[in-house]
């Protein structure tokens, strides 16, 4: 296995397993995991919903919930570790493919990935910036190598510098955006500072 996108740790070695399992799905079964994982990450509250529309999942198809679940955590890994590196949907299809899952499924999880994007990132800001306190930002711009000769200039992409405060301490949270990304995230802050000052 090559290096990962999401994460520089090695990966339990109960995911390529994991994997094996999760290729054995139709595709419509697929699309269906994947529909509950996403409602779920982006409503990270309704554990219990996810709970339940695991179990309603494992026995629609006859799958033992126990497996099922472990394979919904390796599942997990990755979208979780792209959301701490800002991946794009086609670094989330390679790790997944580089994990062991088919083509065709990466592919599919890494659409989603896509069309779910946005509603995340904003998620994770919010989150970090409810919990916490930012003092100072600073960016800079910065080019990815092309990957071939079409794309000599590769694609532009920022890198944020968060100052937070968490209680006594000061804190820097690193996180590398492309431009539409950083135009979200400015929008979002912008609403978050809207919101705050409507409570003040």
């Amino acid at each position: 296995m090559g290096l990962l996108n999401f994460t520089r740790d090695p990966v339990p070695e109960a995911v390529s397993g994991d994997m094996h399992n999760l290729n054995q799905l139709s595709a419509q079964q697929f699309s269906s995991l994947t529909e509950v994982l996403f409602r779920f990450l982006t409503e990270p509250k309704e554990v219990e919903r996810f709970l339940t529309q695991l179990s309603d999942f494992a026995t629609m198809n006859k799958i033992s919930l126990g497996p099922l679940k472990n394979i919904v955590k390796s599942i997990l890994l990755v979208p979780n570790g792209a959301l701490k590196r800002n991946l794009s949907s086609e670094q989330v299809r390679a790790d997944f493919i580089a994990l062991g899952l088919s083509e065709e499924k990466a592919t599919y999880f890494a659409e989603q990935w896509k069309a779910n994007s946005p509603t995340l990132t904003r998620l994770a800001v919010g989150q970090t910036l409810m919990i916490n306190q930012l003092i100072d930002m600073e960016w800079k711009f910065g080019v990815t190598a092309g990957s071939s000769e079409l794309e000599k200039v590769g694609s532009i992409f920022l890198q944020l510098k968060l100052v937070i405060k968490k209680g006594s301490q000061m804190e820097n949270v690193y996180m590398e955006l492309t431009l539409p990304q950083f135009y979200s995230f400015l929008h979002e802050m912008e609403r978050i500072k809207t919101s705050l000052e409507s409570f003040s």
